[in-house]
């Protein structure tokens, strides 16, 4: 199973009547592969920028973390490591989940093999780092699309 459709199903608790996942990801915050690789400080560093932004933002960050949007959310998502070939890392719990009028912004850049996602919620911007395969494009455009309605 896809981790994007492994999300969807996993939402499902915590979704609102009515309210659908229209696109999500696995991430984690920006600086998590540098700290693993090798370059602790400057990892560290960006985790921790990441996860104060968010949390002036009130919005929660994990790691690894699923970002969702549905017709009228953000949300994140707290998962369980994925040991590969998609067995485990499925969703536990909701962290946060905010009104997609208080989204400022969902900027996707490519960076080497992956990808950079800017975030930006209630004035906040924070970057989370996802894999090369991960719909972070299919997520910013559901939230413009659902954004504009």
């Amino acid at each position: 199973m896809a981790s994007e459709d492994k999300i969807k199903e996993g939402a499902q608790p915590f979704l609102e009547p009515g309210e659908e996942v229209l696109a999500a990801f696995v991430a984690r915050p920006r600086g998590w592969t540098q700290k693993t690789a090798g370059s602790m400080a400057v990892g560290a560093r960006q985790a921790r920028q990441a996860g104060e932004a968010a949390g002036k933002a009130g919005f929660e960050l994990a790691s690894p973390m699923a970002l969702a949007v549905t017709q009228r959310r953000l949300l994140s998502m707290g998962m369980g490591a994925q040991v590969g070939m998609g067995v485990g890392g499925g969703v536990k719990e909701l962290l946060s989940a905010v009104p997609l009028s208080e989204v400022d912004s969902i900027k996707v850049k490519r960076l080497l093999i992956g990808k950079v996602v800017e975030v930006g919620v209630r004035g906040q911007t924070f970057k989370l780092e996802v894999g090369a395969g991960a719909n972070a494009k299919g997520l910013a455009e559901a939230f413009e699309r659902s954004r504009g309605t």
